[in-house]
């Protein structure tokens, strides 16, 4: 049972948080149907994920008995085989379609391209450099617009954008952070994709990705469409979390020599917990009760 938990890496679904986005900046936090509603998004999307890490592992099994962590996977360690691998991936999809069918037919288009992409993802596009960063941020996006569609409302362009530059971010320092442990423990690695990367290059990626997520976020907070919709001038002050944010990251990152996995940074290091805490506490209190 546990190597079964294990395996579908719950710890993750933290990522699937994406689909609340609209829910939060829509002004419909505190509405029960809507929140119905993005509960059922966010349960089809970790279950889709859950299915797309089954099928990763079985592909990676090999690669992953050289990794010092990854090893340590139910199918890298063969706890579980692949055979019962496939059988709890299947149910995984089976389900996770149900549900979407559930909501508006828009999000079941939503996650079967979000299914394709991460098939196409795990066989092809994780060895195409730059195509593999991408791939990662296209995953993080549909969550947003998946979330928007559930409930039926329109977000900001922004928003998008700032999920985009978020998601290459988060991408590049992962990929950072597995090359310096490479690099460290002297591992030969199989995944070719980063013998094409150097930190130089991915540093240059984190400073790119890191100044256009705090521009756009800015520019959100103070676009004429978000003062008009929440009433408030006041959400730019939640830029500086935004910022604190990314300098605790970086640090981690780059200083720390962390980052291989984000969902484990935003959980067990403290500052970046209590500031994401903060950050979503002072957004609430502008949106709603400002």
């Amino acid at each position: 049972m546990s190597a079964s938990i294990r395996l579908l890496r719950p710890l993750q679904w933290l990522k699937n948080g994406f689909v609340f986005t609209p829910l939060i900046f829509s002004k419909h936090l505190f509405e029960k149907e809507y929140n119905i509603k993005a509960a059922l998004a966010f349960v089809a999307f970790c279950l889709a994920s859950s299915l797309i890490y089954i099928i990763n592992d079985i592909i990676d099994r090999e690669a992953d008995k050289l990794h010092p962590e990854k090893k340590k996977r139910p199918i890298a360690s063969g706890e579980i085989s692949i055979g019962f691998a496939i059988s709890i991936a299947t149910i995984l999809g089976a389900t996770s379609l149900t549900i979407a069918q559930l909501l508006p037919i828009q999000f079941l288009y939503t996650i079967l391209v979000y299914i394709a992409i991460q098939f196409a993802y795990t066989f092809s596009f994780k060895h195409i450099v730059i195509l593999d960063l991408f791939i990662i941020a296209t995953g993080f996006m549909l969550r947003v617009f998946g979330g928007a569609l559930a409930i039926q409302v329109v977000i900001s362009h922004w928003i998008v954008i700032t999920t985009l530059f978020l998601s290459l971010f988060l991408a590049a320092s992962k990929r950072r952070s597995e090359l310096v442990m490479i690099q460290k423990l002297q591992i030969d690695t199989k995944r070719r994709v980063l013998q094409e990367y150097s930190i130089p290059f991915l540093d240059s990626l984190l400073i790119i990705t890191t100044t256009g997520m705090a521009i756009s976020y800015s520019l959100y907070t103070m676009a004429e469409r978000t003062i008009s919709v929440f009433g408030s001038e006041y959400l730019i002050f939640t830029t500086v979390f935004v910022l604190f944010g990314i300098f605790r990251y970086l640090f981690l990152v780059i200083v720390k020599e962390e980052g291989e996995n984000p969902t484990a940074i935003i959980t067990k290091d403290v500052p970046t917990a209590i500031n994401l805490l903060l950050w979503m506490i002072t957004c609430v209190t502008i949106i709603y009760f400002s």
